[in-house]
């Protein structure tokens, strides 16, 4: 497969809720940054080899293919972020765009050998999960921040979204994975919480809420 068309069924994925739901090509071109039209003929392409399922007005699926190749992308992406946040020291915020070039390599036994070199790891840098080489996609229970009650607790585990600015700004105010976060107050104004991070209470607006994962305790 050529590059595009590995980041056309990842985005297939992602899109379609881990590959569960069909995804319409509008959705498609606004993830990829395309035209509606490239993507009906990348579609068009993908069908021909068995890795989507696309009826014109219908939406796109991924065919069993579809979704073990997806995922072997995904497991590659997610190793690079590893490696290059544990052995190289890029912070979490950098690892993204790397990984994206590195995870078009086709050398299955250089990825089963970084595996085995990092641990076997079930989650990359931001908490997402990494799929097996048997395409086993690990899940746990999560919840986002905005939808925990008062007086609520519970681990960060992972984050919604990746972007850079995002991730900075969670280093400037000190949060990370595995922090304990303990919800005081909620305001009814604009949905904000107050929050105790360590020893440390500190505002959170709804959007930075709804952008965090956590594991209820």
């Amino acid at each position: 497969m050529s590059h595009s068309e590995e980041n056309y069924l990842k985005a297939i994925f992602h899109l379609g809720g881990e590959g569960k739901q069909s995804v319409a090509t509008n959705a498609i071109a606004r993830s990829i940054k395309t035209k509606p039209s490239s993507v009906t003929d990348m579609m068009k392409r993908l069908a021909e080899k068995d890795l989507v399922n696309y009826r014109k007005y219908k939406g796109v699926s991924l065919t069993e293919e579809g979704k073990k190749a997806a995922l072997s992308i995904i497991r590659k992406h997610r190793l690079w972020e590893v490696f290059l946040v544990e052995k190289l020291n890029f912070s979490w915020d950098e690892v993204h765009e790397v990984a994206e070039q590195l995870e078009h390599i086709q050398s299955e036994k250089l990825v089963d050998l970084l595996d085995e070199h990092l641990g076997f790891p079930q989650y990359d840098p931001h908490g997402d999960p990494i799929p097996g080489k048997d395409g086993n996609y690990p899940s746990r229970e999560k919840q986002l921040l905005s939808q925990f009650p008062e007086d609520s607790r519970g681990i960060c585990i992972g984050v919604k979204d990746s972007s850079a600015s995002f991730l900075k700004y969670l280093d400037r105010n000190k949060i990370s994975l595995g922090d304990t976060i303990h919800v005081l107050e909620r305001e009814d104004f604009d949905n904000s919480l107050l929050v105790n991070i360590g020893n440390r209470k500190m505002q959170i607006s709804h959007q930075i809420a709804a952008n965090l994962y956590l594991k209820m305790l």
